[in-house]
């Protein structure tokens, strides 16, 4: 019990030196990294969203979806044969980017973008 505590602290400054971090293992973190290694498609209606509001695909994948959070309430993960997503972006002028998509195998297929109004 007396070196657990010191070490506990040295390791918690060793590992905060390297930049090591646990957010990798909650589940937003790992639907969003998983989605941001495959490739991206569109539906009709998220390209005609996009061009409609001005929103590149880099600002949605840099931006919207690199920061946005998933709401696992509204989400179905163990839907078959793919689970979908629903993930929001507030912005800094009080609106909100909602985004739905399903990950797939290989892909991730973006099927519904909304930009809401506050």
């Amino acid at each position: 019990m007396i070196g657990l505590i010191p070490g506990i602290i040295i390791m918690f400054f060793i590992l905060n030196q390297k930049g090591v971090s646990c957010s990798g293992y909650l589940p937003n973190s790992r639907v969003i990294t998983e989605t941001l290694s495959k490739e991206w498609t569109y539906a009709r209606p998220v390209d005609s969203v996009m061009e409609t509001h001005h929103i590149s695909k880099k600002f949605l994948k840099d931006t919207i979806f690199s920061d946005g959070g998933i709401d696992f309430g509204k989400s179905n993960p163990q839907r078959k044969p793919y689970p979908i997503y629903k993930l929001y972006y507030p912005t800094p002028d009080n609106a909100q980017y909602e985004v739905d998509f399903e990950k797939r195998k290989d892909t991730a297929y973006f099927y519904q973008l909304k930009v809401l109004k506050k």
